[in-house]
């Protein structure tokens, strides 16, 4: 076979592949109104060219510290979801209002059968594997055991040749692969009628206010997260989160928006504890010699300098 002449063509089908990769849409899922991304190549595109750090909140099988490694999928912030969709970086995907049928159901229960079975037999395949590297290592060390203590070096011996028969691999043993990704297969109508995502939101001032200065600081280059924790609306940051500590704490306000005094010795006194600035963030509507609107943040810094 002339492998030189293939060659050429594995290149480009490869190189084809990673073109589609970078060209590809991300796909925004939605439970209720929470938008998710389940695509691993979607959470690294939107990190590199969107700045969307979001948070993984899916279950991993092999960690049973679930509150400390998590993985897919990859929740983000309506802010986020809602600029994405309007760049058009990005679609929404809703769940089928409708239920599968019967039949379609049935096989998709037979296939998750076949490959449970298919799973199970490649488990008792490695745990027979393992089992003889166990055994065949306890041997090598009798053989290296220079005390004359040969009845013992038979025992395994034979029981590593006999193992192929005697082993058995219990079923409640196997290590079970969860299907979070068809979040589907085992719901009602009721339940697909839940989580049916109704998008957009209905926008409110509060909801407008901050979706004016996620863009606004987004099109500044910061890099943005969720700020609950400290008493906020977003941390933000300089750069990407894995390099940079949060500078800033962002309150969202209106701008005709009254806050009480204490409040804002309370978010300053935070801020001061943790090393943050806290900046007050306001939108506003502006007009220029041609009477067209055009839109602006206002900033204003706090910062914690004791009382006398």
């Amino acid at each position: 076979m002339d492998w030189s002449a293939t060659e050429p063509s594995i290149q480009s089908d490869k190189h084809s592949e990673c073109v589609n990769e970078e060209n590809q849409t991300v796909h925004i899922s939605f439970c209720g109104s929470t938008p998710l991304l389940w695509r691993a190549a979607d959470i690294r595109k939107c990190r590199e060219e969107a700045g969307v750090i979001g948070t993984l909140v899916g279950s991993l099988a092999r960690k049973p510290r679930q509150n400390v490694r998590l993985g897919r999928p990859l929740e983000i912030l309506q802010e986020e979801a809602r600029l994405l969709l309007e760049t058009g970086k990005a679609t929404a995907i809703r769940h089928k209002e409708l239920p599968e049928s019967e039949e379609v159901r049935s096989k998709a229960v037979e296939l998750y059968k076949a490959r449970l079975d298919q799973s199970y037999e490649e488990q008792c395949a490695l745990a027979l594997e393992d089992k003889k590297t166990v055994l065949q290592r306890v041997m090598n060390e009798k053989q290296n055991d220079h005390t004359g203590n040969e009845g013992a070096e038979q025992a395994v011996r034979k029981r590593l040749e006999s193992l192929e028969k005697s082993f058995s691999f219990p079923r409640s043993a196997m290590a079970v692969q969860l299907c979070t990704a068809r979040a589907g297969f085992s719901h009602c109508p009721e339940e697909h009628a839940f989580l049916a995502a109704d998008w957009p939101l209905p926008r409110d001032q509060r909801s407008e206010t901050r979706f004016r200065v996620y863009k606004d600081l987004r099109g500044k280059g910061f890099y943005l997260t969720a700020a609950g924790k400290f008493g906020g609306d977003y941390l933000v940051y300089p750069g990407d989160p894995l390099r940079f500590h949060a500078h800033f704490i962002a309150l969202c306000l209106a701008m005709d928006e009254k806050l009480p005094i204490f409040d804002v010795f309370a978010i300053a006194r935070l801020g001061s504890n943790v090393k943050k600035t806290v900046i007050l963030c306001s939108p506003q509507d502006t007009r220029d010699s041609g009477e067209e609107i055009g839109e602006e943040v206002v900033y204003s810094s706090l910062q914690w300098s004791g009382m006398v």
